[in-house]
């Protein structure tokens, strides 16, 4: 939708003025939103609350002067997908010296998920000579009858895995409903999702641009920054959750001289700077089969091991949990507040409490929640975006260490009363 904005062919009507998708995501159907793309791409917040606005007053017009609406354009339909994936095909070619099929008896299989990502295996990969028998779930319904597509969801990375090693296959794709996210698996069954995702992306933008920076959400690794800064050279600037946050930041760096061409979030929204920050998950899957291609045709590598050499090095921890503490909005604690009030006295407490413990120590940059080191890992105790919710992320080099961080929460936060704290206590039960 949003490159229809940007592609320039008047057969097609293009560019477009505007684009609007209809989705949940991976939410269930009864969830369904649009989105609204210009090409200054994806419309945020306030830029729908604008155009609710207009809409309504314009409404409220046509009804006070006592006529309806007429639609005076015609509509047509065009084949977008197809200019869509020719223009992902060229990417792969001009990447591997314009080979025509670059990557000609490579076994890649793909999980839609019954999402809407299922044309990647006919109409991206085969194009560039890729096998891709033992691809699942292609064809799009929103019941999820498989299951949920999200390349976040347990049983999601388990049903891509499984079909790579029962495929004997090179590589695994998986995307997300809408495809603006997605993660891959390798030959040996290797999840290439989250802070892994993450640090095989930036190795291959740092060697496209060395020394710049990577924007990511708060919840990603101490192992993901010495990674990006010591191994490759790079900056990592950890910011808020959510992809606009990230997409936005990036591009607010570059516009104050910091060079940023990769903003993402652990969830697998991928935004490149060449790709006119677009979180296109379908074009990150591409880039990692520029790679495959050019190392290919370089005689440097064939199969999935060229990828996970790039992120040979990374510290990845054996405990990564994530426990949702809940506000009870109708708790009398609340005494009027807001859950989004009482969830930052929450976080100010804990930062308090966190400022006189020896054993720990606040991160000294931090954009969202509270963050602390201690006991050879970290947590982060963050308050949601949208629900009454604070999601505590813990990582720890065992499970004895991060039981002794959510102990110090559990510590710190027991005096609100209308927090649920039941995830977190059945955590650091001996």
């Amino acid at each position: 939708m949003f490159n229809s904005t940007l592609t320039e062919d008047e057969a097609i009507l293009c560019p477009a003025d505007g684009a609007i998708m209809i989705t949940a995501s991976h939410l269930p159907y009864n969830r369904n939103g649009f989105k609204f793309f210009t090409n200054d791409g994806g419309l945020g917040k306030n830029d729908i609350k604008d155009i609710l606005e207009r809409a309504a007053s314009i409404y409220s017009n046509f009804l006070a002067k006592g006529y309806s609406v007429k639609a005076s354009e015609s509509v047509k339909k065009i084949d977008y997908m197809a200019v869509y994936t020719s223009d992902l095909v060229k990417a792969v070619r001009k990447a591997a010296g314009n080979i025509e099929k670059p990557l000609e008896g490579f076994h890649i299989v793909v999980d839609a998920g019954n999402g809407a990502g299922g044309f990647f295996a006919a109409k991206v990969l085969e194009p560039l000579g890729a096998i891709t028998s033992g691809s699942q779930f292609l064809e799009p319904d929103g019941m999820f009858p498989n299951h949920i597509p999200n390349p976040e969801d347990k049983a999601a990375m388990k049903a891509i895995t499984q079909a790579v090693l029962d495929n004997k296959a090179n590589l695994g794709i998986i995307f997300d409903t809408d495809v603006d996210r997605s993660a891959a698996v390798d030959s040996t069954g290797r999840e290439l999702n989250r802070n892994c995702l993450i640090a095989l992306m930036s190795a291959i933008v740092l060697e496209e641009h060395p020394g710049t920076t990577i924007v990511t959400d708060s919840v990603t690794s101490d192992g993901l920054t010495s990674f990006i800064e010591k191994k490759l050279g790079g900056k990592h600037h950890r910011f808020k959750r959510g992809y606009k946050n990230v997409i936005d930041e990036a591009i607010r760096l570059n516009s104050i001289g910091e060079e940023s061409h990769l903003a993402i979030e652990t969830s697998g929204h991928g935004a490149l700077k060449e790709n006119h920050w677009l979180d296109d998950g379908a074009y990150l899957m591409v880039k990692l089969l520029n790679k495959l291609a050019s190392a290919r045709a370089s005689g440097k590598g064939v199969g999935s091991k060229v990828l996970t050499d790039l992120v040979e090095g990374l510290e990845e921890p054996a405990i990564a949990v994530e426990l949702r503490l809940k506000i009870n909005q109708n708790h009398p604690d609340l005494k009027g507040r807001s859950f989004r009030e009482y969830g930052e006295a929450v976080l100010q407490h804990l930062g308090n409490s966190i400022a006189s413990n020896p054993k720990l120590q606040k991160a000294p940059v931090n954009y969202e929640g509270v963050r602390v080191s201690g006991f050879g890992g970290w947590f982060l105790l963050r308050l949601s975006l949208h629900d009454p919710v604070l999601p505590l992320n813990i990582e720890a080099p065992s499970h004895e260490d991060a039981v002794k961080l959510g102990l110090e929460v559990a510590a710190a936060v027991k005096e609100f009363q209308a927090l649920d704290t039941s995830a977190l206590d059945k955590f650091v039960q001996p």
